[in-house]
């Protein structure tokens, strides 16, 4: 900075400095402490615009969308999803584990029958379309989780040791009450996508960090729960969301329907099967739909396999009940991280690049699971709770990275008029590739004699699960080219589907009528 600077700075004229004579020191002083103090305002900008700039965000998409509708979003993603499934992965594991005293590959087939109630997503949704309780389409079936989900929890907790057969049901119960509870806002924000296509990003961004967020919670304190409480007394803290989903059911804002639209039903049934059946068919629904199923059934789950080898004491590092629950909420975190990066940097890119470059960064990840299993993070110098954190940390931000986007397409795959119906379908197709996921991993784990106490060739099986991930980059042709706010299904299909259930489009309020009229 030259001397004429310097006096500008200071308040000074620029004709009284002397460029031979030494600069006064209370001028440096006072310059330094300007320096000090700018640096001191930007660095409090910044974290100001940390904690602004969401709300911000938040205030944007209740403008845009019904505020009742974004609270629904949060309760659902954030509480339910988030909180109570972070939570019941941790709890319910060391429950077959030291309750039931099961098997790894029976877990594995038990969590495989956790997906029952989200494979039978389109029968919520078409519940949700066209059977309306009293008038109302959404708030009932939000009351209808809240009982079921309730009610489970409390008699798991309450019940003692339950045959294995009974407390199998109360967990399946459980996972209904989310189940049923995420197609019907699934619903919503399929159809916000349709009507607002710039939203459509920022909608699955925000079930991604409610959700994230919630699994923080969860994870953090599944691990303290279980250590004091038990794992059946833990199970009876997910009484609590459920219960909230009941209060959603009376504060969501929706418009009851006329009689005469109940009376109806069965000719609604007819159009959104119809409709469903025609939307499928196109090559632009049915191929990235295969895809989205293949990766997720060929990557066969080794969860239960790596559960009990954590916790091993012999062959696996022994880890505790509150450190297995400080590694899952690092990796919510850090899903958290990849939801950002995607919000931030990726939105915009095409949905077959994006997905390609995101398969294979999820198969690299998956290596890192031999190298944990075989031990070479010890050869490394790498100790095995940092190695651990490390790998939850990449596979969560990776799998974020690949999720996303599959989620924006399956909404934007959605016609109107059966929307919630429809993407219940894709959510489905999704379910019965983690189904053959878990299933095809317990198999595989019997296979290779994966017991309580033996892990002789868990590697193996990882091995086999990390050549099957690279194979899925060769079926990246079904996905389509275009960018992630481009029409994807035929204009007149959309047209066809809207017009033809106008009078039995859903009433609820989700984006001001002005805004709809100006997207059209």
């Amino acid at each position: 900075m030259d001397s004429t600077e310097t006096g500008y700075l200071v308040g000074k004229p620029s004709g009284d400095d002397d460029p031979s004579e030494p600069r006064p020191a209370t001028k440096m002083s006072h310059l330094d402490s300007y320096e000090s103090s700018k640096s001191t305002t930007t660095c409090s900008n910044r974290l100001v615009n940390i904690v602004v700039e969401p709300l911000q965000w938040l205030q944007m998409l209740s403008s845009q969308l019904n505020p009742s509708f974004v609270f629904g979003v949060i309760l659902v993603y954030g509480f339910n999803q988030g909180f109570s499934g972070s939570f019941f992965k941790v709890v319910s594991d060391y429950y077959w584990k030291d309750v039931q005293q099961v098997q790894p590959s029976v877990v594995q087939l038990y969590t495989g029958l956790y997906s029952i109630p989200w494979v039978m997503k389109p029968i919520w949704g078409l519940m949700t379309d066209v059977f309306p309780v009293k008038g109302y389409r959404r708030r009932p079936y939000f009351v209808l989780a809240g009982v079921i989900g309730a009610l489970s929890a409390a008699m798991v907790a309450l019940g003692g040791r339950l045959a294995a057969a009974v407390a199998l049901s109360c967990l399946i119960g459980l996972s209904a009450a989310v189940a049923i509870a995420d197609v019907t806002i699934d619903a919503c924000i399929a159809r916000n996508s349709i009507e607002i296509r710039a939203l459509a990003s920022d909608l699955q961004s925000l079930c991604g960090f409610c959700s994230s967020a919630g699994a923080l919670i969860g994870y953090s304190t599944s691990g303290f729960f279980v250590h004091h409480l038990g794992p059946q007394g833990s199970l009876g803290l997910l009484a609590g969301p459920p219960t909230l989903l009941i209060l959603l059911g009376f504060v969501l804002y929706e418009q009851r329907t006329s009689g005469r639209s109940e009376e109806k039903s069965t000719e609604k049934l007819g159009l959104a099967m119809r409709g469903m059946y025609k939307t499928i068919k196109f090559p632009q629904v049915w191929k990235p739909s295969l895809y989205m199923y293949l990766s997720l059934a060929l990557s066969f789950s080794t969860h239960e396999g790596h559960f009990y080898w954590y916790t091993d004491p012999k062959a696996g590092p022994a880890f505790s009940q509150e450190f297995v629950g400080i590694i899952y909420a690092i990796g919510a975190m850090a899903s958290m991280v990849g939801v950002l990066i995607y919000h931030k940097n990726l939105k915009d890119y095409p949905f077959r690049s994006l997905l390609f470059m995101a398969q294979l960064l999820y198969s690299v990840c998956g290596m890192l699971d031999l190298m944990f299993v075989l031990r070479w993070n010890l050869v490394l110098g790498i100790p095995d709770y940092l190695f651990v954190v490390m790998e939850e940390c990449v596979s969560r931000i990776v799998s974020r990275i690949r999720w996303m986007p599959m989620i924006v397409l399956s909404s934007r795959l959605c016609p109107l008029g059966i929307e919630g119906t429809f993407f219940a379908l894709l959510m489905c197709i999704d379910s019965l590739g983690s189904l053959s996921s878990k299933w095809a991993g317990g198999m595989v784990l019997h296979a290779f004699h994966v017991t309580r106490t033996d892990f002789t060739n868990l590697w193996l099986v990882v091995l086999i699960r990390n050549v099957l991930r690279f194979s899925t980059l060769a079926l990246i042709f079904l996905v389509p080219k275009v960018g992630q706010s481009e029409v994807i299904i035929p204009s007149d299909l959309l047209t066809r589907n809207s017009t033809s259930n106008v009078e039995e489009n859903d009433n609820l309020e989700l984006v001001p009528l002005n805004v709809v009229k100006a997207q059209v």
